[in-house]
């Protein structure tokens, strides 16, 4: 007599549900491991990346759609403009002040030019005065009686008094070196002598 293999029919119902309610258990435990997972990795990145961010960035970037941040974008402005302002009106003063040194030379620099000047024509005019007066001087000398002139020149120095008798004609100054003593007419005969030739003195 041959048995029968098969299950009775609730027994298989029961088997059914109790396997599905483990792959469900399984499931359900396998979802909640992942959401864990993710949720500790979504974590971590987000930390590490606001670390990042907080070691890169020293200073916020300003968000000028914001109204306070907005403020402080126009007073960074306007401090620089105002630098800007200060620093040019200090070259303009620098450049002014350059300008105005350069103007006091160049009139002082006429003003020198003008008293060289000056200076020169009043040279020559007492050069041109002193000529007259030792023209005239030597005229005098020239028409004096040769013994009253010769007194005089003998205590004259030798410079001086050939300076006078190169100036007179030759026989003026011979009649005049005539009456005075052979040390002072020698004397006097070097230093004429000397004036247009290189002889020594001594």
């Amino acid at each position: 007599m041959i048995r029968s293999t098969k299950m009775p029919r609730s027994r298989q119902k029961r088997t059914q549900k109790g396997t599905l309610a483990i792959i469900g258990a399984l499931l359900i435990l396998s979802a909640g491991v992942r959401l864990a997972t993710e949720a500790g990795q979504v974590i971590a990145s987000e930390t590490g990346q606001d670390t990042a961010q907080e070691e890169v960035i020293e200073t916020p970037t300003m968000d000028l759609a914001r109204p306070a941040q907005m403020e402080e974008a126009l007073a960074a402005i306007k401090n620089r403009e105002a630098r800007l302002i200060e620093r040019e009106t200090e070259m303009d003063e620098r450049e002014s002040t350059i300008e105005a040194a350069e103007y006091a030379i160049k009139v002082e620099l006429i003003k020198l030019e003008e008293a060289e000047q000056s200076l020169r024509e009043t040279i020559s005019l007492a050069s041109v005065a002193a000529e007259e007066d030792l023209s005239q001087l030597t005229n005098v000398y020239a028409n004096m009686k040769p013994k009253q002139a010769s007194a005089l020149f003998e205590q004259m120095d030798s410079t001086f008094a050939a300076g006078f008798l190169a100036r007179m004609s030759s026989d003026s100054a011979a009649r005049i070196m005539a009456g005075m003593t052979p040390e002072k007419a020698y004397q006097i005969s070097v230093e004429l002598a000397g004036r247009n030739a290189d002889i020594p003195l001594d």
